[in-house]
């Protein structure tokens, strides 16, 4: 992202909203930070009894107890028990029971779509299922910023040159390099009908297991994903799939982070009928992904007609390949560069 004026003021902007859990004291120390600082910022973690850690592109450092960053954790601002339950109340509203749902994931989705991701004790069913998290001793918020354009670079490999229909793709990279970005850009652009002049707009339905595509609070997405989209919020990706192939007749389903078998069969299902599938995997390499469970099956389906590769190498989002379903390179591909938005 630019460090231009409005970059630097939309991330305050979103910092102000998502700073709003915090303890005054953290927020003020937040907010006076360089603009430069500010830009590369992506974490802001909490643990019980450590450091605050501020995290993001070229950045790991802690938060100095009087101003500014250090690198010494007995200069930084230390989480005490106050600081960690003001910022739960404010995350949860002072209700741990409302938010049960999406503790049990891990996660609860904020106004403006930022996520807190939590740890703690681990309470179970019977059966072994999480339950929920409770006495939590570390929260991460991560701000969500929605980034119109990302997936530009991607468009003349994503349809079909003949009749310009979507192709199959797959976003394979490690975490933290824009794969969410990318997905949801790419969602967007579909459904406004940009991709290409010879591609019209599509109906897209979006799979969101984890409320991060759309960032949905109360059932309204936070984020743009255009106006053919339907949203099946916090649903399992595999019975998503389904659901959304059965009664919403997409001709595009977009969904995040598969790897399940159920994962893999409902892709299959997706694909032989006719709907194309646009996801993500977190791997470093494509010969990893193929190497996890139930993946090599869908490569030798050829589920996906594409794969890109992303990285962090020149900023998050950066395009290292973009493969064909046979896993070659495509010719013509200009090679690493980072994308407009992530």
């Amino acid at each position: 992202m630019a460090t231009d004026e409005s970059s630097i003021d939309e991330v305050s902007s979103l910092w102000r909203q998502a700073l709003r859990v915090c303890p005054a004291e953290v927020q003020q120390r937040v907010l006076q930070l360089p603009a430069s600082t500010l830009v590369k910022m992506e974490e802001l973690r909490f643990r019980l009894g450590q450091p605050v850690e501020i995290c993001g592109a070229a950045l790991d450092r802690f938060l100095h107890r009087e101003a500014g960053l250090t690198d010494d954790p007995g200069e930084a601002w230390i989480t005490t028990e106050a600081d960690l339950s003001r910022v739960v109340q404010g995350v949860t509203q002072s209700s741990l029971y409302a938010v049960e749902d999406e503790l049990r994931r891990g996660f609860v989705t904020m106004p403006g779509g930022h996520r807190v991701g939590v740890a703690g004790h681990v309470v179970l069913y019977e059966s072994g299922a999480v339950r929920s998290i409770r006495s939590i001793t570390s929260v991460n918020i991560r701000i969500a910023k929605e980034c119109l354009g990302a997936a530009d670079r991607l468009r003349p490999y994503v349809a079909r040159r003949t009749d310009g229909r979507p192709y199959s793709v797959l976003i394979v990279s490690p975490p933290q390099c824009g794969k969410t970005t990318i997905l949801r850009d790419l969602a967007r652009q579909w459904s406004e009908g940009v991709i290409s002049p010879a591609s019209r707009a599509r109906k897209v339905c979006v799979v969101d297991e984890r409320s991060e595509l759309a960032g949905c609070l109360a059932g309204v997405p936070q984020f743009r994903l255009g106006p053919r989209t339907d949203i099946l919020d916090a649903c399992p990706k595999a019975e998503g799939l389904l659901m959304a192939i059965r009664s919403l007749s997409p001709e595009l389903v977009v969904t995040d982070e598969i790897g399940r078998a159920q994962d893999r069969d409902a892709i299959l299902e997706a694909t032989h009928a006719g709907v194309a599938v646009l996801a993500s995997a977190h791997a470093g390499t494509i010969e990893e992904w193929r190497r996890r469970p139930y993946m090599s099956e869908l490569f030798e389906a050829r589920a996906f007609q594409r794969y890109v590769l992303l990285s962090r190498r020149q900023g998050p989002g950066t395009v290292e390949l973009v493969l064909d379903e046979h896993g070659h390179p495509l010719a013509g591909f200009a090679g690493a560069r980072r994308g407009d938005g992530p």
